[in-house]
């Protein structure tokens, strides 16, 4: 059996993809499956926070070259956008599809289509992005795509807004996690989301995260395998409190956590609505947040290009 072979492909008996998706298709019908808890019936055609119902609506899929460097390799991690979002940050890059819902309903057969078709691009990782409101339905469509031969990783990548239940359901499913730690502050996250229980939830998902998955594991061409990788995006004026994110994370989870300190914000959506994220971030305030977390002990940062920098 390969070293790294997918963890979906070897789920113990009673845990299988099929008995997952069922228990996962049940909590839509009082949907629980995220910090919002919005209690409807998605099954039958109701819409919570999310703005979605019993079907997935992804805005697109393609070979992605911008991700994190051992996500991308050659030939691109293999990106599914979810349109709607279960956070709806103001100042979203991607507003038309998490905040207005672009994009088109897909079958699970059509899903599980979408998989096969990045896998057979040659992507090396199927990365799930804003998956927390339609975990049933990626279960049921990965059920589908499994039978008919996927079989490289799969990325959850996530706002970090998750419930610990939900991610459970996803034990032994997803070899990578990629969540976003936005906000140490719950009144940045009221402001911004709307969702004061944002960094106690970060955390609990975090750690539930690593629990399942560990440090972020490579093979011997630097790709990912398996593990936990952090997004952080800079905020202006220290709005998403970097330096107490980088504690937590190295003094909680741990040192050899992989970290992306982003610098790439800039206004977007309904950003002006507060003023100081109406500007983009300054180079001192990304040299800051990268020494932020040198001096918390986090060691393994990604090593992109930096753009988006007003000087």
């Amino acid at each position: 059996m390969p070293k790294h072979l997918p963890r979906y492909l070897n789920l113990p008996p009673g845990s299988d993809l099929g008995a997952k998706a069922h228990q996962a298709v049940e909590r839509l019908k009082n949907c629980t499956l995220c910090p919002r808890k919005c209690a409807v019936d998605r099954t039958a055609g109701e819409k919570g926070y999310c703005k979605t119902g019993l079907t997935a609506v992804i805005g697109g899929y393609d070979a992605h070259f911008g991700e994190e460097t051992p996500l991308v390799g050659q030939y691109g991690s293999g990106t599914i956008f979810f349109s709607h979002c279960n956070l709806l940050c103001n100042f979203c890059q991607n507003f038309d599809i998490s905040h207005e819902g672009a994009g088109t309903e897909v079958s699970h057969d059509q899903l599980a289509q979408a998989m096969l078709l990045l896998q057979n691009a040659g992507c090396h990782n199927i990365n799930f992005v804003t998956p927390g409101h339609v975990v049933p339905q990626i279960l049921s469509a990965l059920e589908i795509a499994v039978r008919s031969g996927l079989k490289i990783p799969l990325v959850y990548n996530s706002s970090g807004y998750d419930s610990v239940s939900t991610l459970q359901m996803l034990e032994g499913v997803i070899d990578i996690y990629m969540p976003d730690f936005k906000f140490w502050d719950a009144e940045i996250a009221e402001q911004t989301c709307g969702a004061p229980d944002y960094p106690e939830v970060a955390c609990k998902a975090l750690l539930e995260m690593h629990r399942q998955a560990g440090d972020l594991v490579l093979d011997q061409k630097g790709l990912a395998v398996r593990g936990l990788l952090v997004r952080h995006l800079v905020l202006p004026q220290g709005l998403a409190g970097t330096d107490k994110v980088m504690t937590f994370i190295a003094e909680r989870i741990s040192t050899g956590t992989y970290v992306n300190i982003m610098n790439q914000y800039r206004p977007c959506g309904r950003a002006a609505e507060i003023e100081a994220l109406r500007r983009g971030i300054t180079s001192e305030e990304y040299a800051d947040a990268l020494a932020a977390a040198r001096h918390a002990g986090i060691s393994r940062l990604d090593q992109r290009r930096r753009t988006f920098i007003i000087h």
